[in-house]
């Protein structure tokens, strides 16, 4: 385990065992240059999350895993075989001897001795990458599977684990469980080249229950029941994904946000592969997590007219943190996830405008150790996310009281708002201190000091008139509402934009929210006729979303 900076033998600070040499620097550099040439995503989020101290030593650890999986990848199958074999038998002696003539060796061997890290783990990686190197993959059940994920990625994701403060046995188990789910992502988005090397690590059992072989992923079958199979492929997945969701809170506070943005990375992996479902078999899938740079989402179809603007009441996070025994803070937590994963699921079905309920007017009477979780919650998200959502061509605009917020909070969301201004992909309004009355009595003030300026007489007022002094008056009316948890309100939320809005509740809470959920919603949405108060002449689903901006309807596609 780890203790405090500077606690000896035991900290992440402690002294190398090869003496701090410039050998030994050369050597953790170039286990960094190894993550950053073939894992630059897990690179940027060690390089971005992670304090300075105990950097070196994680990418120590990611640079041995990275050169020792491609030992076993390259090259003919029978000199793998005898590579890996000396590799391994290497690594094993040199962590016995405390030296090595190998780099990447020297950096991994120093960081497990100096931080008495657990050498069977070490044992039990090598034993995985062994039997995966040795024949190809054929696992019966996802039991089976989840044994090779343990070994492969689990037992090394409990090497780092021990360097970010876990709060006890229980944490280093959760690691382990999310580094699997992590990986079953990489089997995913290596799905199409593994099965055109004839690799299948897909469960059989399951194959067969759909009557398939593992040829028929490769080759073509009916897409229903190739859909049908991956959908129970994604079963076990978010199985994992629920699993290792509390972990993010069980480490030091340092290091929660790496962990964080590791469960955020599997998160929008699945939620690629239910959009794709048996696409994703010849497809692919395109990763997209906190560390990438600008890119733009292609818009996947949907039948009919997604919603021009999109709202969303986020709601059941202290409802879902209670049902697993957690602290509400690590629901805000888990809320912020989803709100990520929900501008990428905006993103991907082509929705232009969303907007969501982060924080109320009547949020105020909750506890106060409550509200600052909240607002920590709220501030690290738009902070960690800002290059993200800034990348991805979003644009943030805060909707409410600017007045009462927590300083740190306002200037993070003042400063996204200032960095996306010129963004036109999607307009996310992040509705903070917001209360639907509040808006418009203020709007209702304005008017009213204007009547009496005399700049206005009060029988021309019209709603353009009173629209022009709402929070965002660029805000379009909204197409579809969603709310999670079950409640059925709309709780003073955007009660001027709502006027014609379909409403559509979901049980599931707020964390649990994903693209899948999402979809279901849009495709809801999509079948209703709006009406408008007339005669339907308008048509079923997208009627005249986004208008206010003088945009056309948006569509899918």
């Amino acid at each position: 385990m780890v203790g405090d900076e500077g606690a000896g033998d035991e900290g992440v600070a402690a002294a190398p065992v090869f003496g701090g040499s410039a050998e030994l620097g050369a050597a953790y550099e170039e286990c960094e240059a190894e993550v950053r040439r073939f894992v630059p995503r897990l690179w940027t989020l060690i390089g971005t999350l992670l304090p300075m101290e105990v950097r070196p030593f994680v990418h120590a650890i990611a640079g041995w895993v990275v050169r020792t999986d491609r030992i076993a990848d390259e090259g003919p199958p029978e000199e793998r075989e005898r590579r890996f074999a000396r590799w391994a038998a290497d690594t094993l002696a040199e962590l016995r001897s405390g030296h090595s003539v190998d780099p990447v060796r020297r950096a991994f061997v120093d960081t497990v001795r100096g931080r008495n890290l657990d050498r069977a783990l070490i044992e039990e990686h090598l034993a995985a990458i062994r039997a995966d190197c040795a024949a190809p993959p054929v696992y019966e059940s996802f039991g089976d599977l989840r044994r090779y994920l343990r070994g492969c990625s689990g037992a090394t994701a409990e090497l780092w684990a021990a360097l970010v403060e876990p709060q006890g046995a229980e944490a280093l188990r959760l690691v382990s469980v999310l580094a699997e789910a992590c990986q079953v992502g990489d089997l995913f988005e290596d799905l199409p080249a593994d099965l055109a090397a004839g690799r299948c690590y897909l469960p059989r059992a399951d194959l067969r229950r759909f009557a398939l072989a593992a040829g028929d992923l490769r080759d073509g079958a009916p897409r229903e029941r190739l859909d049908a199979f991956i959908e129970v492929q994604l079963g076990h997945w978010r199985a994992l994904l629920d699993e290792a969701a509390p972990v993010t809170g069980m480490v030091g506070a340092p290091y929660q946000p790496f962990v964080h943005a590791l469960l955020l990375g599997a998160q929008l992996h699945y939620d690629e592969v239910a959009l794709l479902r048996s696409k994703v078999l010849t497809d692919g899938i395109e990763p997209l997590s906190l560390g990438d740079g600008a890119r733009r989402r292609r818009a996947r179809p949907v039948p009919g007219a997604v919603p021009g603007h999109l709202a969303v009441i986020m709601d059941g996070n202290r409802r879902w943190a209670q049902a697993r025994g957690l602290p509400a803070s690590q629901g805000h937590h888990a809320g912020e996830r989803a709100a990520l994963r929900l501008v990428n699921a905006a993103l991907r079905l082509g929705i232009r405008h969303l907007s969501v309920y982060a924080f109320s007017t009547e949020n105020w009477d909750r506890p106060q150790g409550e509200l600052a979780a909240l607002f920590d919650a709220l501030a690290d998200g738009i902070t960690r996310g800002a290059r993200w959502l800034h990348g991805l061509g979003v644009q943030v605009r805060w909707c409410g009281r600017r007045d009462r917020i927590d300083p740190s909070l306002a200037s993070s969301i003042a400063l996204v708002e200032s960095m996306t201004c010129h963004n036109d992909v999607l307009m996310l309004t992040v509705c903070v201190d917001y209360g639907g009355r509040d808006e418009l009595t203020a709007a209702a003030r304005a008017l009213a000091a204007e009547a009496v300026a005399g700049s206005i007489r009060p029988e021309d007022i019209g709603p353009a008139d009173l629209a022009r002094h709402l929070y965002v008056p660029e805000l379009p009316d909204v197409d579809l509402l969603v709310r999670t948890s079950g409640e059925q309100r709309i709780s003073n939320f955007l009660p001027w934009q709502l006027a014609y809005a379909e409403l559509y509740f979901d049980p599931a809470p707020w964390p649990e929210y994903d693209l899948t959920r999402l979809r279901d919603a849009v495709t809801a949405y999509t079948a209703r006729e709006r009406r408008y108060g007339g005669d339907g002449g308008r048509g079923a689903g997208g009627g005249v979303p986004a208008q206010a901006d003088g945009e056309e309807p948006v569509r899918a596609g």
